[in-house]
């Protein structure tokens, strides 16, 4: 009797097991107008929870343990660092804002290091890179990079931190043993957003202007490829690459639409409509569902990979921005 009540104790914990790592989970929001960050249950495919932030949201990103969601913050005022101007720390158990880091102005996108312990953010109106220490908020070091940076990503080792920069067309390679900047890659016009590949070899950045997609070697850091999309008219913002590092996923805001690429081969095997104005882009951790943040219809698509369509929109704030996915 003791040992077949121990198996049925070991079958209801894989059981539980299981449901947790097939549970949907959350989609956290930053709502760049309303000044929010909506909490949306992927179960149900409701929100069901909103985190006021203190200034407007943007990028967000969630920590490796999954504890803590980050976002930037930013105010009305550009050129100088107010009090709404960081990155906002908030608790996933609670849904509330912990804490607050003041690290330059207009802060609009950032990446988190493999093992949660630091930050790199890009200072838009500063033209610089910071880089904190995420346990304590302090100042590691802030490096200048092109002329208004957004994009940052952060190699799977933690080796490198990449910043694209809009008006120098540029992207700027960290190294984050150093902190130093190594290298500066010329690319397409106006880049917005960057994401390596799961192994690393390679990255791709999203250019706004010129409609495209620079595909760059993630170890010599040369570029590879540039593919237009949707025409050259896609105005091509968020990225995000398949857990698999089989395919590539491009928001493209004026088109309403989602490049699917092929990373092998760099070409177009999909275009899927989606809201107005999508911003930001990002996948689950199974690779079966994309989400894009629609800023102009107020809400998220949520896309089912293996049909290629979208399956359902998510009424969030005003003006989503970006997405981050717990766990």
């Amino acid at each position: 009797m003791r040992i077949l009540r121990r198996a049925c104790i070991a079958c209801l914990t894989v059981l539980a097991s299981c449901r947790n790592a097939t549970r949907p989970g959350y989609a956290f929001v930053s709502n760049e107008m309303s000044h929010t960050v909506s909490v949306v249950d992927l179960s149900v495919n409701a929100v069901v929870a909103t985190i006021p932030i203190v200034g407007r949201p943007r990028g967000i990103q969630r920590s490796p343990d999954g504890k803590t969601v980050y976002v930037t913050s930013s105010d009305d005022q550009p050129g100088r660092e107010g009090s709404a101007d960081g990155i906002v720390a908030i608790e996933v158990a609670t849904r509330r804002v912990k804490t607050m880091y003041h690290i330059g102005t207009d802060p609009e996108q950032f990446a988190v290091t493999p093992d949660g312990a630091f930050l790199y953010a890009s200072n838009e109106d500063g033209g610089t890179a910071t880089a904190i220490d995420a346990r304590t908020g302090t100042f590691v070091a802030t490096l200048v990079v092109g002329i208004e940076p957004e994009g940052v990503a952060i190699s799977p080792d933690g080796r490198w931190a990449v910043v694209t920069s809009e008006t120098s067309n540029s992207v700027s390679v960290i190294d984050t043993h150093t902190n130093t900047v190594v290298q500066n890659i010329l690319v397409d016009l106006r880049p917005r957003a960057v994401a390596f590949t799961p192994d690393g070899s390679r990255l791709f950045v999203t250019s706004e202007v010129g409609g495209s997609v620079t595909a760059i070697d993630g170890r010599s850091f040369a570029v590879l490829k540039t593919i237009p999309l949707e025409g050259g008219e896609g105005k091509p913002m968020g990225v995000a690459v398949s857990p698999d590092g089989a395919r590539v996923y491009v928001a493209n805001g004026r088109t309403n639409t989602v490049s699917v690429l092929d990373a092998a081969t760099y070409r177009v095997v999909s275009t899927i409509p989606v809201g107005k104005r999508p911003w930001g882009v990002t996948i689950s951790r199974d690779g079966r569902r994309v989400y894009t943040a629609d800023g102009m219809t107020n809400s998220i698509s949520v896309i089912d990979v293996a049909q290629a369509k979208v399956v359902a929109t998510i009424t969030v704030g005003e003006r989503p921005w970006g997405i981050a996915l717990v766990p």
